[in-house]
């Protein structure tokens, strides 16, 4: 799979998003009519890497990596705890080779809020990825709405 296959896959299958490019990476959002400046994180995908996340080692050659915010108790179910914030430019107290390509796992640096991340996933990954993504769907227009009030 390639990153853009995600997106892409994101945007033919999740009503009311839109793909924004920042910070070096790109993002899916939720944000219908683009009734919000930026609406509400759903996916990034990432291919560098960057001053404060680099223990992806995402400077390898055609290696990225998809990241998104899922529900805390998801979170706790799939990998037991929450961990606490990292320092700025640390990584989660959490065992998890955050290198390692095809394998859902913590985000190494966004995990605290739930977020989960995939380095190069492969089909059979990537349709395990697929309820994940729906949530964390589901989960950013819930935000969204708490955002318009």
């Amino acid at each position: 799979m390639t990153s853009n296959e995600i997106l892409h896959y994101c945007l033919d299958n999740l009503d009311g998003t839109v793909l924004v490019n920042s910070w070096g990476e790109q993002g899916i959002f939720y944000n219908p009519e683009n009734e919000l400046k930026r609406g509400v994180y759903i996916l990034t995908s990432k291919e560098k890497d960057g001053e404060n996340d680099s223990s992806s080692n995402l400077n390898r050659a055609n290696v990225y990596r998809i990241n998104l915010g899922i529900r805390k108790k998801t979170f706790i179910d799939l990998f037991g705890f929450i961990p606490a914030r990292p320092s700025k430019g640390g990584v989660v107290k959490m065992d998890f080779d955050f290198s390692q390509v095809d394998t859902i796992m913590p985000h190494p640096v966004y995990a605290w809020m739930s977020w989960i991340c995939v380095l190069n996933p492969s089909t059979e990954t990537f349709e395990k990825l697929k309820p994940l993504i729906q949530e964390a769907y589901e989960y950013a227009k819930e935000k969204f709405l708490q955002r318009l009030k």
